[in-house]
């Protein structure tokens, strides 16, 4: 890994102590939505993002959500904790994400998605999944950022972007060019942070599954699947959409519940 990598990534803001206390509260057993309401409310950013999250067409509530409390009743414990470290997260990374054609609501776009798609396919699979897999879901492709900025840094911006518009696979692009990928960089920041042990592992491989330990094979395969699905570059394009079942297909996924969770997002994001 080049000195410029680990440099960016020692470099980063630590974690804001809103993070710390909503990280510790995910961990415990037994969760209380009023006490991630307290913590929640402490940050108005946080308070924000899940508002703005709360009244797009990807969930459809029927009434517009106005307060935070409202918010984590709808959209449930652990999504609200996935919005608020995601949102947070992307914050504290913000960079040009020029290389790979696009901008930080299409980051965020994609990573909500990413997220709606994991809790509609895996609540008629795995309630447990589930739950484990939305956070991973939504921050898996948080390494992007200092991918761009190195990318950016050794004057390979166009070079990349092109390579991607042609249709080259991005994580072969990214080893290529930079010698590491997005889920293996999002692990570093992840233990930069002290962030889960779990959640670190599930993202480490996904880019490269075969190396994954059979520990967390499963999972990590399943975000690969949603990954090639919620592309950043072109999120929920019928040929990801395609190449995401394919994949799921070769994993011997549930793939009817997988076609039935995309056809309901997609009916919902006819309504953007």
């Amino acid at each position: 890994m080049s000195d410029y990598i680990i440099e960016k990534i020692e470099s980063l803001p630590p974690l804001p102590k809103t993070i710390i206390e909503i990280e510790e509260f995910r961990q415990k057993p037994d969760k209380e939505s009023f006490e991630l309401l307290k913590i929640v409310e402490k940050d108005a950013l946080i308070v924000s993002t899940l508002l703005k999250v709360s009244n797009s067409a990807m969930f459809g509530f029927r009434s517009k959500v106005e307060t935070a409390s409202k918010a984590i009743n709808l959209l449930g414990i652990n999504f609200t904790i996935s919005i608020a470290i995601g949102g947070t997260v992307q914050n504290l990374l913000k960079t040009n994400l020029s290389a790979y054609g696009i901008n930080s609501d299409d980051f965020m776009r994609a990573s909500n998605l990413a997220t709606t798609l994991t809790s509609t396919w895996l609540s008629k699979v795995s309630f447990d999944l589930k739950e484990e897999l939305i956070l991973p879901a939504l921050l898996q492709e948080a390494g992007k950022f200092i991918l761009a900025d190195v990318i950016e840094n050794e004057g390979k911006t166009e070079e990349f972007n092109i390579a991607i518009k042609s249709g080259k696979d991005v994580a072969s692009l990214e080893k290529e060019i930079i010698g590491m990928t997005t889920s293996e960089i999002t692990a570093k920041i992840f233990k930069h942070w002290k962030l889960s042990e779990n959640l670190i592992n599930v993202i480490e491989y996904v880019d490269d599954i075969e190396k994954c330990p059979a520990e967390y094979l499963e999972r990590s395969q399943i975000l690969e699947v949603i990954k090639i699905i919620c592309n950043v570059t072109d999120a929920f394009s019928d040929e990801n959409i395609e190449k995401g079942i394919e994949k799921a297909k070769e994993y011997n996924f549930d793939v009817k519940s997988l076609e039935k969770a995309i056809e309901k997002i997609q009916d919902r994001l006819l309504d953007e």
